[in-house]
């Protein structure tokens, strides 16, 4: 595939997608109607713009050919390489796409083709913990000291931390430099331990919530470890994606996987409302190399290196959208899930500080904010979680929807955030 190096293309396209929000494949590239003349489908099954069957209007396209639409132009304007899609509702998996393909000379993405999915792992991770709650080895508000003694010492702040801290971002340890800045120690748990323990805290435990973007897995992992004795990629693999079917799924690749996964493509930016930062770009190439290498794929980062499909992350969010339960399987109890998915935590517009303005449950971010990337249509009861610049997952009870959109683009925070939002608000539009 081929980029206007130029950015002009690119922003015109990016303009086209914010203005029309709701259904926004309304058959128009760059100002011109498509044409409606027969053709037959591009290599990859896809069908171009000049490709559409006889009679076929974008504008009268309702319901899943909306959804299809929107899936095609995201493809056909390159936003990414290849993407996969998938939408859960009313008890059936009603939507199951793939396309493009599975790097920038890659072979053709299907629904099999596994994918980096970044922090979109951290509900996964979560989720070990409340099934643990669930079979009453751990309680919410546990200290973490209580299952892990060498975690702090007694009488100070940190071993205030307790499991409900942890799960909400309010632990107070958002950064561990001595694992985050190491990739050497991802695989190796006692050395990760040994860290943990001599970390400090940044925030007393409650204070604040501040998004622990690779701690939250560090902790969990270990959490995990100390009460089952296995590592968190085993019991997810055991205890979680295996009931579920999720047989593409994973936290890390084990020594004898292949390395099947799509190769991450950091993008360049092309922002229409700021100037784009050439940092943004060289960190997105950064980040790609990093998680395209085969050491990190093979540790164990639970925040940030799950391996997985669109199809196998909506298994996950159906079974919660159902109270626990997925095709006669019950892995949670309807009063975990409620538990987990309500509001715990909100953090305020403080970027020096915190960050952007999120809310927080028990390991998701909830909608109904102005940053999230479910959907401006998204009620605040919509709860999920994305993968930096190119995964989003997420359930709406409300509107009985489980929807994931995974691609192997990383696309700086607007541009990623409005590529989510228009397939979200399309979904939920047409669907919902």
């Amino acid at each position: 595939m081929s980029f206007d190096r130029t950015g002009t293309g690119r922003r015109r396209v990016l303009s086209v997608l914010a203005a029309t929000g709701v259904g926004a494949v309304a058959g128009c590239v760059d100002g011109e109607a498509s044409d409606d003349s027969r053709g037959a489908p591009s290599s990859d099954g896809r069908r171009t713009e000049t490709e559409r069957r006889d009679g076929e209007s974008d504008l009268a396209a309702t319901g899943r050919q909306r959804v299809e639409r929107t899936f095609e132009y995201h493809l056909e304007r390159e936003l990414h390489h290849g993407a996969q899609l998938t939408v859960y509702s009313d008890g059936e998996f009603v939507v199951d796409l793939a396309g493009g393909v599975a790097g920038p000379d890659g072979e053709p993405t299907d629904r099999d083709t596994r994918h980096v999915l970044f922090s979109a792992t951290k509900p996964f991770a979560a989720a070990c913990v409340h099934l643990l709650v669930d079979r009453g080895e751990l309680a919410y508000d546990d200290r973490i000291v209580d299952h892990w003694p060498a975690f702090a010492e007694e009488g100070t702040p940190k071993a205030e931390v307790t499991v409900r801290h942890l799960l909400s971002h309010q632990a107070g340890l958002s950064q561990v430099p001595a694992i985050d800045d190491d990739p050497s120690v991802w695989a190796d748990p006692d050395a990760k331990a040994r860290r943990l323990e001599a970390a400090e805290l940044a925030a007393a435990p409650g204070e604040r919530a501040q998004y622990h973007i690779l701690s939250f897995g560090w902790l969990t992992g270990e959490l995990v470890r100390r009460v089952t004795g296995r590592r968190i990629d085993r019991f997810a693999r055991e205890e979680v994606f295996e009931p579920l079917g999720m047989d593409r799924t994973s936290i890390g690749l084990s020594a004898d996987e292949p390395a099947d996964v799509a190769t991450l493509v950091g993008f360049e930016p092309y922002d229409r409302i700021a100037d784009p930062d050439p940092e943004d770009a060289a960190y997105n190439r950064e980040v790609a190399a990093q998680f395209n290498s085969d050491a990190v794929r093979r540790a164990v980062v639970p925040a940030a290196n799950g391996i997985g499909t669109a199809a196998d992350v909506v298994r996950f969010y159906a079974c919660l959208l159902n109270g626990g339960e997925l095709e006669g399987t019950r892995l949670f109890s309807p009063e975990t899930v409620r538990e987990w998915t309500s509001l715990e935590a909100e953090r305020r517009a403080d970027p020096v500080r915190d960050g952007s303005p999120g809310r927080f449950s028990l390991g998701f971010f909830l909608g109904g904010g102005v940053h999230d990337s479910y959907g401006v249509t998204a009620p605040p009861a919509t709860y999920g979680h994305g993968g930096l610049g190119s995964i989003m997952g997420w359930a709406d009870p409300e509107n009985d929807l489980a929807f994931a959109y995974v691609t192997n683009g990383i696309r700086s925070g607007y541009e990623h955030g409005v590529r989510a939002t228009v397939m979200g608000d399309t979904v939920r539009h047409e669907l919902g």
